[in-house]
């Protein structure tokens, strides 16, 4: 599982979206979404078969900008062609309620010009339709997702505050926010004959774990690919409602420790040493497996940092945890290698990883309100729990931290001690 980065979106601060991640290699699935009348060039000249490509961002007013492209266009009953990361829970709503009016067909792909044609263009199925996307992507009176294609989903979180979304604060207020739009959701999901299930896996996604891809197999059970339907507009609600539940268990996601802690990166004492350190829980697709530990410390060279990563997994004893087997830890663009050690506690699983860091990784961390460290560690049961961290505090902390460290440097013997003392 590899994670990408999330990016911002343009919502107000307290507008609900789906967490969405930037996009890798294509600049216009970030921009707001673009509508365009194109040609199938794999039909010219034989016929004259149109489609609409749709690429970009949902924002709150794209769905009047569609209707306004809707009303220069005949469009109804042809297929729309969905590139997209997603974002705004009502724009895609009321985007998806204007295709459906319109009897049309969804799709995902790239649209690629063709040479010489300015109208033409070719379908390319290796494409991503991210988050709120998949809503839009249900809207279709026939939908299908070819093979090559990814929908991946998320949680619904409050858009200002995910990029660190476990050191935010939240108010009553925002709980009120999130449950009236995941009722509005719920809502348009069944209307639009589509499968509870699909928004149980959605808000099972917390926004620090990557995006959750569907299979073959949830597509078909969700019903967002009806394309072997007999007659795809005639499908009972029942049947596209009555997926079982995920069978994975809902847990509470609770922090342990002191509350600043809870809220960021901050200066600590750890076996006696100064370290720059953050909690945050350890997950699953939204199962609570236990809290893991970052911290820096000072390393043995100058401009030189240990990163010491803890990881506690609960059980009623250890034996009920499988061991860890491997950690990758990725922080400004580059993985640091890391190197396990194990300790354990009556009914905790503690295991831990340490690597080296340098100051320039470090700085460029603490200072981008983009930034984030992921971890991705990976059991005996071939579990892997895909973290990212935000640097919530980090900015703050980092000049205390980087004084201490022009102190004596800890022995070997206290870094021992530093790697199994950050689950007591």
């Amino acid at each position: 599982m590899k994670l990408r980065r999330l990016g911002a979106v343009a919502l107000g601060c307290l507008f609900v979206s789906f967490a969405a991640p930037i996009a890798e290699s294509d600049p216009s699935r970030s921009a707001t979404m673009q509508f365009v009348l194109r040609q199938d060039a794999s039909c010219v000249p034989k016929c004259r078969t149109v489609f609409v490509s749709a690429t970009g961002m949902i924002r709150a007013e794209t769905a009047r900008d569609f209707e306004a492209f809707a009303t220069r266009h005949n469009i109804r009953g042809a297929t729309i062609v969905l590139n997209s990361e997603g974002g705004s829970v009502h724009g895609a709503i009321a985007l998806g309620r204007a295709i459906r009016r319109l009897d049309m067909t969804t799709t995902v792909g790239r649209t690629v010009d063709v040479k010489g044609d300015a109208r033409a263009a070719n379908i390319v199925p290796q494409a991503d339709c991210e988050s709120m996307c998949a809503f839009v992507l249900l809207a279709g009176a026939k939908r299908v997702v070819p093979a090559q294609a990814r929908v991946r989903v998320h949680q619904i979180w409050l858009g200002d505050r995910r990029d660190d979304a476990a050191a935010a604060s939240y108010t009553a207020e925002d709980l009120v926010l999130v449950q009236r739009d995941i009722g509005k959701l719920a809502q348009y999901t069944i209307e639009m004959g589509g499968s509870v299930e699909l928004l149980e896996v959605s808000l099972r996604i917390p926004p620090w774990e990557p995006m959750r891809s569907l299979t073959r197999d949830e597509m078909r059970r969700m019903n967002l690919d009806n394309s072997e339907a007999t007659d795809a507009r005639s499908t009972p609600p029942q049947s596209a409602t009555g997926a079982p539940p995920s069978r994975l268990p809902v847990k509470r996601i609770a922090f342990s420790g002191t509350r600043e802690r809870e809220r960021g990166w901050t200066v600590a004492e750890r076996a006696g040493v100064t370290t720059l350190t953050r909690r945050h829980p350890l997950t699953i697709e939204g199962e609570d497996l236990g809290t893991i530990d970052l911290a820096f410390a000072c390393g043995a060279e100058a401009g030189e940092y240990l990163v010491l990563y803890t990881e506690k997994r609960r059980g009623r004893d250890a034996a009920d945890v499988p061991p860890l087997k491997s950690v990758e830890l990725r922080l400004a663009n580059r993985t640091v290698p890391m190197t396990l050690g194990a300790a354990q506690a009556p009914g905790q699983h503690l295991s831990s990883a340490s690597g080296v860091v340098t100051a320039s990784m470090l700085h460029n961390f603490a200072s981008s309100a983009l930034r984030s460290i992921v971890i991705e560690s990976a059991s005996g049961n071939e579990d892997v729990a895909v973290i990212r961290v935000g640097n919530t505090g980090a900015a703050a902390s980092l000049m205390q931290f980087l004084s201490a460290c022009a102190q004596p440097v800890p022995t070997s013997a206290e870094h021992a001690g530093l790697r199994t003392a950050g689950g007591q």
